[in-house]
C-alpha cells in the first residue's frame, strides 16, 4: 500500500440473489476501502447468456492500494466469499462480479461506453468522464445506450447508506489530476 488515496469506481453486478448478494458486497466493501457515493441500482438482460437479469450498481470511493493489488486482494477474495465460481464460460450466473471501472479518472474497462449496464450507473457518478481517444462523454454515451437497451431502474431495493467515512481529512482524498469527489 501506498500513503496516497486513489479514487476508484467499481461496478458490482449479480444474478443469484442479487437482492441480497449487491447490499452484502457493499458493506464488505466498506470495510476495505473508502465509500462516497453509490449509484441507483439498475436491471438489464444477461449479456451473453440467456440467465436471469443482472442487476448493476457503481459504487465510488477512495483506496491506497494500485488497481492489481485491490482487485487480487480485495474484489476476487470477497467475490470467492460470496460464493462466485469462476469457470470458463465468463457470461455463467454469478453471485456478485466486482470489476474496476475507473481509477483515478482513467477508464479501465473497455466496456465502460459499449454497454447500458456499465455505462448508466457508472455515469450517475462519473458523468463528465471523457472517453480517452474520441472525447465522448460518458453522460452522453450512457444515454444513447439506455435508448437501445432494456436498463430499468429499481428503485424498490434499498441499499446500505454510504458506510465508510473518511479518517483523513477530505481535502486529501484528491485523486491525481482530479478534483475531490467527496459527497
Amino acid at each position: 500500500m501506498t500513503n496516497s488515496f486513489h479514487q476508484v469506481c467499481v461496478l458490482l453486478g449479480s444474478n443469484i440473489l442479487p437482492e441480497l448478494n449487491l447490499p452484502q458486497a457493499i458493506v464488505e466493501l466498506g470495510q476495505q476501502m473508502v465509500v462516497t457515493s453509490i449509484s441507483s441500482v439498475w436491471q438489464t438482460e444477461a449479456v451473453g447468456s440467456s440467465g436471469p437479469d443482472f442487476l448493476n450498481v457503481a459504487i465510488l470511493g477512495f483506496t491506497r492500494q494500485h488497481p492489481t493489488r485491490l482487485k487480487t486482494e480485495v474484489l476476487r477474495p470477497l467475490e470467492a466469499k460470496m460464493g462466485r465460481i469462476r469457470t470458463g464460460d465468463k457470461n455463467a450466473a454469478r453471485t456478485i462480479d466486482l470489476d474496476i471501472v475507473v481509477f483515478d479518472q482513467h477508464p479501465m474497462d473497455r466496456d465502460l461506453w459499449k454497454y447500458a449496464y456499465v455505462a448508466v450507473p457508472v455515469a450517475e457518478l462519473l458523468p463528465e468522464l471523457t472517453h480517452p481517444i474520441t472525447g465522448v462523454r460518458l453522460r452522453q454515451a450512457a444515454e444513447h445506450l439506455a435508448e437501445h437497451a432494456l436498463i430499468t431502474p429499481r428503485s424498490d431495493l434499498s441499499l446500505p447508506a454510504i458506510i465508510s467515512q473518511p479518517s483523513v481529512e477530505p481535502a486529501s482524498l484528491v485523486a491525481p489530476n482530479a478534483g475531490p469527489y467527496m459527497s
